[in-house]
């Protein structure tokens, strides 16, 4: 076949310059049928009218796709079919064949099937895709692996993503509200995976969706839809947009005190990319965006309640086991039923119409406020002394400068009991009230705040002499009338 400037050379100057095909042929060393097909035809290409016969390959055609057929429930991606061991297989079979006829064969039946995807259309406000992603974080100087929730807009681009302990049912919904909450709006449908937080069960081609998730779409009213089951690419969108987040967000590794902390960061950092990331038509993430909220749904008035509900019993020591991790409760709830509503970041726990909330531990974690326990404290010094920093540290000032205060003047255990009875007041009038009377007392350098002092310490009795007759009798119980035989010398019967 010729090259392209060849077939130009040869238009060229018959067709331009007037030469005769014969002197062309000639003097180019072609033959003249070749000359005069390239006059007919632009550029170098062969044709066939006939494609030519292939007998070996139509002999060992069916066996070959017999065994790709058997093999195709026997094979893994890393234990997949090769051309080498299709022709040792038919080589073994007596067929005479080559291996590179076996390899092309192959690599076009792997490309016939392979799927072929199609260009989509992302009109405004439509459409949203879901996913969690895996990432690395230095939380309070602690490296440790988190999950980041994602939704992308896929008309404008626009993303939320937020930082969690883990990839579970709440974290799902609790990144479901906080888009919401951050767009303003809710997108008409949403794309997931078949993720288990939203999908019960999978039917094909439909699916019993969870209770919780089923709530959550009754409320803000949008559309769930799935991609196919192992086809991940069908949400491809939010796919490469997540692996892009990791590099161009979180590298290298955030730091932070919380994950709240490094969320926030993240988020900080997409949003001033989306203001500043322009299209091809000069249009900016956020230019686009405001033309989707045009046709975003609107928020309901109140946000979807994100939380499980967890009955618990209140132990002796007034505290309750939620989840393996255990949280105080006031003192009065002790030995009775509660309930609990674990949140993604807060566990509120309820008992007879009153509330507590608790910031959510990790299994085996503690969350203990002696503020609970003030009824017991106030008649109770040495449990006070024990716990008197945590307490103190709970209260705040004056508190604080008042333990130290009472330490100082009267000593650890004195001061416990000075400051059992201040906790009483505490418990009756509340803190801020007493704080105030006890800022009046430390301003003026009082060491005895509020008027009080330690109970008097009981006096040990003093040695008396003992009359020689009671010398070397031990008195294990007795009355007083007992004494009165000893004194005159007469023997105890």
């Amino acid at each position: 076949m010729l090259r392209m400037e060849q077939a130009h050379v040869i238009r060229h100057k018959v067709l331009i310059e007037g030469q005769s095909q014969r002197q062309v042929a000639r003097d180019m060393g072609l033959s003249r049928n070749t000359v005069k097909k390239y006059l007919e035809v632009s550029e170098p290409r062969r044709l066939e009218a006939n494609p030519r016969s292939r007998p070996v390959l139509e002999q060992v055609k069916p066996r070959m796709d017999q065994l790709l057929e058997d093999w195709a429930g026997r094979t893994t991606a890393k234990q997949r079919v090769t051309g080498s061991r299709l022709h040792w297989e038919l080589v073994q079979e007596g067929y005479r064949v080559g291996v590179t006829l076996v390899r092309d064969y192959l690599r076009e039946a792997k490309r016939r099937k392979t799927e072929v995807f199609i260009p989509l259309v992302h009109r405004p406000g439509d459409e949203a895709q879901v996913d969690f992603f895996e990432v690395t974080v230095d939380e309070a100087g602690i490296r440790r692996k988190a999950w980041q929730f994602l939704m992308r807009l896929m008309y404008s681009g626009r993303d939320f993503a937020w930082l969690y302990d883990r990839c579970d049912q709440l974290s799902f919904l609790d990144g479901h509200v906080r888009a919401f909450e951050y767009f303003g709006k809710v997108p008409q449908r949403s794309i997931y995976d078949n993720l288990s937080p939203a999908v019960a069960r999978v039917t094909f081609p439909r699916r019993r969706l969870t209770e919780r998730f089923t709530a959550l779409v009754s409320h803000y009213l949008f559309e769930a839809c799935f991609a196919r089951v192992g086809e991940g690419h069908d949400k491809g969108g939010v796919e490469s947009r997540g692996n892009a987040v990791r590099l161009q967000h979180l590298t290298p590794i955030p730091r932070g005190e919380s994950l709240r902390e490094i969320s926030e960061q993240i988020l900080g950092r997409m949003e001033e990319e989306a203001g500043r990331k322009v299209d091809t038509e000069g249009k900016s993430v956020l230019d686009r965006f405001g033309k989707e909220l045009e046709r975003m749904r609107p928020l309901p008035p109140v946000p979807f309640l994100v939380a499980r509900v967890v009955p618990v019993s209140v132990s002796s020591t007034s505290v309750v086991k939620v989840e393996g991790a255990w949280y105080s409760v006031p003192s009065g709830w002790a030995r009775l039923d509660a309930t609990a509503y674990v949140g993604v970041e807060e566990v509120r726990i309820t008992c007879r119409g009153e509330e507590e909330v608790h910031p959510r531990q990790r299994f085996g974690g503690k969350q203990i406020r002696y503020r609970h326990y003030l009824p017991e404290l106030a008649r109770k010094p040495q449990a006070v002394r024990q716990v008197a920093p945590e307490l103190v540290a709970e209260l705040g000032e004056p508190y604080g400068r008042l333990w130290q205060l009472l330490q100082d003047t009267y000593g650890p255990l004195d001061g416990a009991r000075v400051l059992a009875r201040v906790l009483g007041a505490v418990n009756q009038h509340g803190a801020a009230v007493v704080g105030q009377a006890l800022e009046k007392s430390l301003e003026i350098g009082d060491s005895t705040p509020l008027g009080l002092v330690p109970p008097p310490t009981r006096e040990m009795p003093q040695t008396v002499t003992v009359p020689s007759s009671l010398m070397g009798y031990r008195v294990e119980a007795a009355r007083a009338a007992d004494y009165d035989v000893l004194l005159v010398g007469g023997r105890h019967e």
